[in-house]
């Protein structure tokens, strides 16, 4: 099965325009906060309006302003989990799969399948506040697959949930999702939950969306500086390209990138795991000042400033091995880029 959307709309200020294509796959719509990611799930379930467009789900059309096409939510057979579940407060959990099963006379023999399925047995008959909140997902994806649906939204799906309880949710969410035959769209802020989940991403930048492609090559070549910083990529800076690689004048260096730098090129990334304590000398080597070592868990942030930089530009940021790094404020260490960690973008 595959889902085809292509809309506009406006709300406000806000100008929403959005194209992508899924085809029987999990699919991650990736943004920021308010980059329209919520509004583009709504309109493909019918709950708003686009302006313009069409929206197609297995070659039915959902809806089409120029054939004047809108079926309702419940003619749709999209499946929606909402951030906050929406489940039924006045009903058990029993009775809300039940709800959602289209055949009435179906209704008992399925409800008490997916109440199997998904370990709920033993509280079909609460109701959601007396649930935990990985329950209620669970009651939440059961309803949702109990209606037979084509397509499934998922709105930040564990956004609502403590994190001691993501991870484990997480790998349940993912063999359920893995079963289904149709078309996923997974909406989120947090790379690290769509690598583990999408093979493809669609990445949303106010209101309008991107190419979409593999997840690995967003993060090898993410383009543009909305990708980027949606990567991981902590350093962004303005850059020229010179001699095969790029000229940042605010820190006063030329570095070496691992492909051809575009002409059009103005800005560029440096990923703070690519950068290395190295000799004078080395490829994409340069000296800074160490302006601050910020402790973490695992590893320590540190924050540089080359020696040639401009006097108000920004400190780059480091990742370094707690074990071995012994600089501190105030002192020169020489780092070096690493020419894949470099990322030449275009401007949006």
């Amino acid at each position: 099965m595959s889902l085809s959307v292509d809309i506009e709309k406006r709300m406000g200020d806000f100008h929403l325009e959005v194209r992508f294509e899924a085809e029987g796959e999990t699919l991650a719509l990736l943004g920021a906060s308010g980059c329209g990611k919520s509004v583009t799930l709504k309109c493909v379930a019918g709950i708003l309006t686009p302006d313009r467009g069409r929206i197609t789900l297995d070659g039915v059309t959902l809806f089409d302003s120029a054939a004047k096409i809108d079926l309702p939510p419940q003619k749709r057979r999209v499946g929606y989990l909402f951030q906050q579940y929406a489940l039924f407060p006045n009903m058990t959990v029993r009775q809300n799969i039940a709800a959602a099963v289209r055949d009435r006379r179906q209704r008992a023999s399925v409800a008490a399948d997916k109440l199997r399925q998904f370990q709920l047995e033993a509280v079909a008959d609460l109701r959601p506040g007396q649930l935990s909140g990985g329950q209620q997902q669970r009651c939440a994806l059961a309803r949702i697959l109990a209606s037979e649906p084509g397509a499934i939204l998922l709105d930040e799906p564990f956004s609502a949930l403590d994190s001691y309880l993501k991870h484990q949710l997480e790998l349940e969410l993912w063999e359920t999702l893995s079963a289904f035959p149709g078309p996923v769209i997974w909406v989120s802020h947090d790379r690290g939950e769509v690598l583990r989940n999408c093979p493809r991403v669609c990445v949303m930048d106010q209101g309008r969306s991107q190419a979409v492609r593999p997840m690995a090559d967003l993060m090898a070549r993410p383009g543009t500086e909305a990708a980027a910083r949606l990567s991981g990529c902590e350093n962004f800076a303005d850059a020229l390209p010179r001699d095969g690689g790029v000229y940042v004048p605010a820190w006063g260096v030329t570095l070496a990138c691992e492909s051809p730098v575009p002409e059009q090129v103005r800005r560029a990334g440096i990923r703070a795991r690519s950068l290395r304590l190295a000799e004078a000398g080395a490829e994409n080597a340069f000296a800074c000042r160490v302006v601050r070592v910020v402790e973490d868990v695992n590893a320590l942030t540190v924050l540089l400033r080359p020696e040639a930089a401009a006097a108000d530009a920004l400190p780059i940021r480091m990742e370094a091995d707690r074990e071995t790094w012994t600089a501190r404020a105030g002192e020169t260490v020489t780092v070096a880029a690493d020419p894949g960690g470099i990322l030449p973008l275009e401007q949006q």
